[in-house]
């Protein structure tokens, strides 16, 4: 299909930068880390429930506020508006922002001092989830062309599980003997020290992708847009 554009290519990625095998993959191990750290720290309320039960001798009710609307409705919500920031800014700064904000909520869960307290910081965990698949997944298609991107995905949606898993032994473990707050803030704080860095400064833009330049996303952005019937530079 013809994609024709009006005005300028936006474009602000590195013209000398090629996507390699070895670097798709590299990238695709970040992006199913931050997906893994997503659902760690998303499930990891679900085994401490009981324990804040009994210090704060919480309600039925107020336990499923906390593990369901304080969540889930600032995570369903805000992934709209925040996948067309994606479409406009620099989407990896956004995972890594997204991912410091979540890591930072899920260690201040261990500082609760009641319900309220705790319920504005699950609000912050889903906030900040919000803005860690959309951009994701528009990396996936740049990185990866068309033959290779069910596979990039399936990998991706391996987080899921393995967050799970991790969430569910570490959680129980640290709960065990440590206690629930400590439990927040071992799967918090490490993912926000070790995971935001090289999320947000190790990674390179080609400056034309898969999903835009078609079989030649290494081509330097100059070249291209002297063409813009047959491709499309976007912002990285």
């Amino acid at each position: 299909m013809t994609t024709h554009f009006k005005g300028p290519v936006p474009c602000n990625g590195d013209p000398n930068f090629t996507i390699t095998r070895p670097y798709r993959l590299y990238v695709l191990g970040l992006l199913l880390a931050v997906y893994l750290f997503s659902f760690l720290d998303r499930q990891i309320l679900s085994v401490l429930l009981q324990s804040i039960k009994l210090e704060f001798r919480f309600s039925d009710t107020q336990l499923g506020l906390l593990g369901g609307m304080a969540f889930a409705l600032f995570y369903s919500t805000l992934g709209i508006p925040i996948a067309w920031l994606a479409d406009q800014f620099n989407r990896r700064n956004i995972i890594a922002i997204a991912m410091a904000l979540w890591s930072a909520m899920t260690a201040l869960c261990g500082m609760a001092t009641g319900f309220a307290s705790l319920f504005l910081t699950r609000v912050g965990v889903g906030v900040g989830e919000a803005g860690g698949m959309p951009p994701s997944y528009s990396l996936i298609s740049d990185y990866f062309p068309p033959e290779r991107r069910g596979l990039a995905l399936a990998v991706l949606g391996m987080g899921v599980p393995l967050g799970v898993l991790v969430g569910f032994l570490v959680g129980g473990w640290v709960n065990e003997f440590f206690g629930w707050r400590t439990a927040f803030m071992v799967v918090g704080i490490p993912a926000g020290i070790c995971g935001c860095p090289p999320v947000g400064f190790s990674w390179k833009f080609p400056s034309c992708s898969w999903s835009t330049c078609g079989p030649h996303p290494s081509l330097p952005c100059c070249s291209l847009s002297l063409q813009p019937s047959s491709a499309i530079c976007i912002w990285a």
